[in-house]
């Protein structure tokens, strides 16, 4: 635990202590969200204190409550009592022991366990003109005073709650395993043999600023000429609530002049370093979810068992080889063609080492 995220009602009743902000998913399991609520019962009016963790999927930039349209859906939520106490002989975790010392008597914990299907924290990076909060998955630790958990009719006053945004995040394998391959022939019009091309990745993850080295190999039996070879990387952003739709947006590419003449061959590694910082300007590109204005990266590609529904943003990337093949004769390259291998990419940031160190931000 580096620090203790702390939160405090505009009443001064309730607040709300975190001891982290990420919460790690490794596909078969998700870490547990625990923390401590310090609740001061004289100022309850006889109210209950409740806690919810909310995933929900934000499609709009804010609530437009003037004419009660709301542009956030729950994709999953969970409430649970912590005052009164309904649970004294729970087992607290380590991290509630601590932040239970801290707080004292009248701290209330709480602890939730999250689905594997949820999506992790993503935004999709608005237009340079846009504000208001970014489209995308986010998660909230919300604790109020209420005299119900979730009554419909009951209005809960602002100052009555206080909130933390929470990420749920994935890191890369600690294993890497071998990257992919994939080939193609094409045969063209006048020609009788083909254009053959393979290409490959040295591994199948690659971290975020890491440059991805990309294996291509041509065997040109035709009587036409390999004009350029263009390497680019595209992220593919899956928006998954009621309908599933797929965008897909190029966010690397780079042309290289190697030429092949007929009946020739090539063998060489190209390098691509797909970055953020390269695609500010762009309207729609997934990034991993952020606390606060830090600095965030190019989503990290999503991870499932792939038996679960997930709803949500899910991210996926794939390298694309175009080789260039002019036509030869008269027409030149009017009458060109691309021929084209994909290889699916594993984007992610590795996981990061502990530290140990406890410091206040409130």
């Amino acid at each position: 635990m580096s620090k203790v995220f702390k939160k405090t009602s505009g009443n001064g009743t309730i607040a709300l202590y975190l001891g982290k902000r990420d919460f790690v998913d490794n596909v078969d399991s998700v870490e547990i969200v625990d923390g401590v609520v310090k609740v001061d019962p004289s100022g309850l009016d006889g109210r209950k204190v409740y806690v919810y963790l909310a995933c929900a999927f934000r499609y709009g930039c804010d609530d437009l409550d003037v004419i009660g349209l709301s542009f956030r859906r729950d994709i999953w939520i969970q409430r649970v009592q912590v005052y009164p106490v309904t649970n004294g002989n729970a087992a607290k975790s380590p991290m509630q022991e601590c932040l239970m010392r801290k707080v004292g008597e009248q701290g209330c914990p709480f602890s939730f366990q999250m689905p594997t299907n949820l999506p992790c924290s993503v935004a999709l990076q608005p237009a340079p003109n846009d504000s208001g909060k970014a489209c995308g998955v986010d998660f909230e630790v919300k604790a109020y005073i209420a005299n119900a958990a979730d009554n419909g009719d009951e209005v809960i006053e602002k100052k009555d709650t206080c909130r933390l945004i929470i990420r749920k995040i994935q890191f890369a394998p600690a294993n890497n395993k071998e990257g992919p391959k994939a080939d193609i022939s094409k045969q063209f019009m006048m020609s009788d043999k083909p254009v053959h091309v393979e290409a490959s990745l040295e591994k199948e993850t690659y971290y975020h600023g890491d440059p991805i080295t990309v294996k291509v190999k041509i065997n040109n039996e035709t009587t036409k000429t390999v004009k350029k070879i263009k390497v680019s990387v595209e992220q593919l952003t899956s928006v998954v609530l009621y309908s599933s739709d797929t965008y897909v947006k190029e966010i690397c590419s780079q042309e290289f002049g190697e030429t092949v003449a007929a009946n020739g061959t090539l063998d060489k590694s190209f390098q691509i370093t797909p970055l953020l910082s390269t695609n500010k300007e762009k309207r729609g590109i997934a990034v991993d979810g952020r606390l606060k204005d830090e600095d965030t990266n190019l989503a990290s590609t999503t991870l499932s068992q792939g038996d679960n529904e997930m709803q949500g943003i899910l991210i996926s990337y794939k390298v694309k080889v175009a080789v260039n093949v002019s036509g030869g004769g008269l027409l030149g390259g009017l009458t060109g063609s691309d021929v084209i291998v994909e290889l699916p990419l594993v984007l992610m940031s590795p996981k990061p080492a502990g530290s140990t160190d406890i410091t206040v931000e409130g």
